[in-house]
């Protein structure tokens, strides 16, 4: 495999084989076109309910503005085939190149409604969910799971081949089971069994977060192309500078924020944010973002609790913007990459 060459999905080419995860509550427009302009291969919408896009609820058309990212993909989740190819129709009606199936989210508010990856406990509905929303389409369908429910049922392969076979174009796995969660670690060699399983682009993700790692977990599943989720927290760059720093993506121009910039880049996140949201709703959606960016970068200032408080709990945008403006000040900011880990 050439890791400079772009990966084909159907026919999208993507522009190198580093992508940011979908991730609810993270991955909203904002973040999507900065993870973007940093270099990122490509990123995927927050995982939106079917049924709830078909009816138009606001937040779930909100999650799916593709603002102007060019290759725009869209998640799905849900546990019915009729309202899995109704969303599906609709979303490629409305300009969505690329539609993924949510089977790999462990939420229980997800696997408690049956969607998410309680769907590989019952390959069959799996199936009937992939086999509607792909008879629904004309643009490729992809689809993201974990290793299993738990250890005593590792079917990834097994879903991956049928999947693929049914007409499924890219997998991506996350490699823990559901009962995980996010505990432990991310078992990339077990993941080599899905690569055996299916000649399709295979995706590796979890706990990537730097090039040492993403070559790593290349080399043991066999992957052809890796997806960042939680090392984008605070640090929306990092699937950029991975691609560059892997040779992934030679031509990428360098565009993490330097040292003197950090503090201005953050204010410029969180006011997209009450833009895209509207100022109420963008306060309460800015925050989680706020205090990635400060426990990153910011943890060794010497008034960081009083700060981050003020931050967190701040109502005047303008407030705000002061406080992230001293938080980020110099001298106290430490070197840009010393918690990107």
């Amino acid at each position: 495999m050439n890791i400079t060459q772009p990966l084909t999905v159907g026919p999208v080419k993507l522009r190198n084989r580093v992508f940011v995860a979908p991730m609810s509550g993270v991955t909203d427009l904002p973040f999507r076109e900065r993870a973007y302009g940093h270099g990122a291969g490509l990123v995927v919408s927050e995982m939106i309910a079917s049924q709830e896009y078909c009816r138009a609820r606001r937040e779930s058309r909100k999650r799916a503005e593709s603002g102007t990212i060019p290759v725009r993909m869209l998640q799905l989740a849900g546990r019915e085939a009729q309202w899995m190819a109704e969303a599906a129709r609709i979303a490629e009606d409305e300009g969505v190149d690329i539609i993924d199936i949510n089977m790999g989210c462990p939420a229980k508010k997800v696997t408690g409604g049956l969607s998410g990856s309680a769907l590989m406990r019952n390959l069959d509905h799996a199936m009937s969910l992939i086999k509607s929303t792909l008879a629904a389409v004309r643009v490729p369908v992809t689809l993201k799971m974990r290793l299993g429910w738990d250890h005593n049922s590792i079917n990834a392969p097994e879903l991956a081949r049928r999947a693929a076979d049914a007409g499924v174009q890219m997998i991506t796995v996350h490699g823990r089971t559901r009962e995980q969660l996010y505990r432990g670690t991310a078992d990339w060699a077990r993941v080599a069994e899905v690569r055996a399983a299916v000649s399709i682009p295979l995706v590796i993700n979890g706990d990537i977060k730097s090039r040492e790692t993403a070559d790593l977990a290349l080399i043991q599943s066999g992957a052809d192309a890796v997806m960042i989720g939680r090392a984008s927290y605070g640090a929306p760059w990092v699937a950029g500078q991975i691609a560059r720093e892997s040779g992934f993506c030679d031509s990428c121009a360098e565009a993490v924020p330097e040292r003197a910039e950090l503090g201005g880049y953050v204010a410029a996140h969180y006011e997209d944010m009450l833009a895209h949201y509207g100022v109420e709703p963008g306060l309460r959606h800015a925050r989680k973002h706020l205090n990635w960016y400060l426990d990153k970068h910011t943890a060794d200032h010497p008034d960081f609790e009083r700060l981050r408080r003020g931050i967190m709990t701040g109502t005047d945008p303008r407030n705000v913007l002061d406080l992230i403006a001293d938080a980020f000040a110099e001298p106290f900011r430490p070197a840009l990459n010393a918690k990107a880990a």
